[in-house]
């Protein structure tokens, strides 16, 4: 399986060597290499991107404030010289860190990281779509077991530790 990625570093030879690196694993496609955040809304907004490894430190938009503009995000790599951001970085769910320069092996373990990480998501959404959405609730109630549909429930009532449904037909 190939796994799409992106990379956006603002220094030519922070992306010359990314790319050499990810051109030696077999399952990352490269969709593009961009100098800022902005050529890479382009891509994104056209592709699916399953990796972006992300430069923190750049010109007009910084990593940070990329990843927090972006609706649906893909698995995030940083790439950068400063290790202060780490914390911030894992508030926003990126799988790793590397920070510059890394070793090819360092890499090698970020991007297993990612792979695994992308496998859980696409497995997740697969058995989303396998099972369908029920228009439906079970309520136990007088020691029996209710069906309800969704739809006709008009309002739910707290009642400290009971609850009250309010059906169309009846409470």
């Amino acid at each position: 399986m190939k796994y799409r990625c992106l990379i956006i570093d603002d220094e030519q030879l922070a992306r010359k060597l990314l790319q050499e690196f990810a051109s030696k694993v077999p399952q990352l496609e490269i969709a593009g290499l961009c100098k800022n955040p902005l050529e890479a809304l382009e891509i994104i907004k056209d592709q699916e991107i399953d990796l972006l490894f992300l430069d923190i430190q750049m010109p007009e938009l910084t990593g940070v404030e990329f990843l927090r503009t972006l609706q649906t995000k893909p698995v995030v790599i940083f790439t950068t010289a400063y290790s202060e951001y780490a914390l911030e970085g894992y508030e926003l769910d990126v799988i790793d860190y590397l920070v510059k320069p890394f070793s090819f092996e360092r890499f090698i373990q970020a991007v297993n990281k990612a792979i695994a990480q992308i496998d859980l998501l696409k497995s997740a959404r697969n058995i989303d779509d396998l099972v369908p959405e029920k228009d439906y609730i079970l309520l136990h109630a007088d020691h029996k077991i209710y069906k309800v549909k969704l739809s006709d429930i008009r309002y739910i009532e707290g009642l400290k530790e009971y609850v009250s449904y309010y059906t169309t037909e009846k409470r």
